[in-house]
């Protein structure tokens, strides 16, 4: 990558993917399992590369690996909740990033569910659920960007969110 300094000095700066994966681990970030409806049912993934980007409208961005086997049916469901997972709902973390190998039923019977304006599922005791509407998708790099326009929020009452800092889980809040 070239970079122009206000020196007029060009500097070529390259950074490798651990540098890059290292630093970013010291970006703590908000769990969440976000959720649609895929052709066999529910869907679900943990993300955690989630973020506002606008109030006016309400609209957030969620990031999701274009490898995922649930990438194209989120895509065509044109829909999705973010649940913001509280402190006491980490195991649900791993389960539904796929690391027990667990099929969707499995995953969607460790905890309870209601249903979203939109049908998608809604985490009960989630510290927040943000349920939207898939208003554009922007394809970069290894990831599709789901920007959803927010239909409808249900806030929970817990105090004590789940944060993922430095590769391991953190409750904050109380």
């Amino acid at each position: 990558m070239l970079i122009l300094c206000r020196t007029g000095i060009i500097a070529i700066m390259t950074v490798s993917l651990a540098e890059y994966r290292d630093a970013m681990a010291r970006l703590g970030a908000a769990v969440n399992v976000v959720t649609s409806l895929g052709p066999e049912g529910r869907i679900g993934f943990t993300a955690s590369a989630v973020c506002s980007v606008t109030d006016d409208p309400p609209t957030l961005l969620v990031c999701m690996n274009r490898d995922s086997v649930l990438n194209e049916a989120f895509k065509a469901s044109g829909i999705f909740c973010v649940n913001v997972l509280a402190a006491s709902q980490q195991a649900l973390s791993p389960l539904f990033a796929g690391f027990d190998g667990g099929t969707m039923e499995q995953r969607f019977a460790a905890a309870g569910w209601q249903e979203a304006v939109t049908g998608a599922p809604i985490l009960v005791g989630a510290v927040a659920s943000f349920d939207c509407r898939i208003a554009q998708v922007v394809e970069v790099g290894t990831h599709s960007v789901l920007f959803g326009e927010v239909l409808a929020i249900t806030e929970g009452t817990t105090c004590e969110a789940l944060m993922y800092f430095r590769r391991t889980y953190h409750p904050i809040g109380a």
